[in-house]
């Protein structure tokens, strides 16, 4: 079963269900899972899907910021709210220590040792980090904590 086939089955569900909420998401999840293939002009592998995904993440959690920091808790509680039904097609998050492990060995394969090489510690990690869910934003900031920035 594709990535697209198992968002229209839980469309199916939250419509039957009447879930207002994770319907819209699913949708909004869907679109932008078919304008990528538009884009694309080809059917999506698992992997690219999982990339347009976790972009929505991002942009969501960047929305939740925004609000925050206009005191729209509304807003950025719904923004949660999709975050939550997105995140349950992604692979777990990986959890500090791991993307703290993934750091470490970066910068003993670089051999960075000042904030100057950050650039390459922080590709090195993506690059060893790729296909699994990961905050770049914790890993910028382990990074900066590492290299002494």
């Amino acid at each position: 079963m594709t990535f697209l086939d198992r968002i229209n089955e839980d469309l199916k569900v939250a419509m039957k269900n009447k879930d207002s909420d994770r319907l819209s998401t699913l949708r909004m999840v869907k679109t932008a899972l078919k304008n990528r293939e538009i884009d694309k002009m080809d059917a999506l592998t698992d992997e690219e899907a999982m990339k347009v995904l976790q972009s929505l993440v991002k942009q969501r959690r960047d929305s939740i910021e925004q609000y925050q920091q206009a005191g729209r808790m509304e807003l950025a509680g719904k923004e949660a709210a999709e975050i939550k039904v997105i995140e349950e097609y992604l692979p777990a998050a990986l959890d500090e220590a791991a993307i703290t492990r993934a750091v470490e060995e970066a910068i003993v394969e670089t051999g960075a040792s000042s904030m100057k090489e950050m650039g390459a510690v922080m590709k090195a990690v993506m690059a060893k980090l790729a296909g699994q869910t990961v905050d770049g934003k914790a890993v910028n900031q382990i990074v900066k904590s590492k290299l002494g920035g």
